[in-house]
């Protein structure tokens, strides 16, 4: 026979014992298992959810990086970065955070030059499509760096073998 309290504990009910006529009731027991299945099951969706929406999070534009032989960028989760992508048809893209949009170059100095002096110690990368003519992305250069850049960097991807 199981009994619920008011603090939602459970109690096991002993039987009673007669020791020389008088009834003696045996002390109830607490049941401190705690049934964790429920708990499970809701990880495994989470997890599930997860696994599904993760892929589908990658931003950014389709840009064709050229090849270089460079070891991977430390870069923590919570440093700010300015990236701002070239593609092969000439369009500039800022990128700060999760907010991505089309640009003109001559805008690009001025948000450029607020960005970074709002935010001094921010990371300014270029990502150029390796299709492009260097010129493009040596002037994208010289604009972030009037426009404040300490140091702008570029982004490539590792040789495919």
């Amino acid at each position: 026979m199981l009994s619920r309290t008011s603090s939602a504990a459970f109690f096991i009910a002993l039987p009673t014992i007669r020791v020389s006529g008088v009834a003696k009731a045996n002390r109830r027991r607490l049941m401190s298992e705690i049934n964790v299945v429920p708990y499970i099951d809701v990880m495994l969706v989470l997890l599930v959810i997860f696994m599904v929406t993760a892929p589908l999070m990658t931003q950014g534009i389709k840009v064709d990086l050229p090849e270089a032989i460079s070891g991977p960028l430390q870069v923590s989760d919570n440093e700010p970065m300015l990236v701002v992508s070239v593609k092969v048809d000439g369009t500039y893209y800022m990128n700060v955070g999760d907010n991505e949009e089309a640009v003109k170059l001559s805008l690009i100095a001025e948000r450029a030059n607020k960005i970074i002096s709002a935010n001094p110690d921010i990371r300014v990368l270029v990502e150029g499509d390796k299709r492009l003519n260097y010129g493009i992305v040596i002037n994208l250069m010289n604009v972030l760096q009037s426009a404040g850049a300490k140091s702008v960097g570029l982004i490539t991807e590792p040789p495919k073998q």
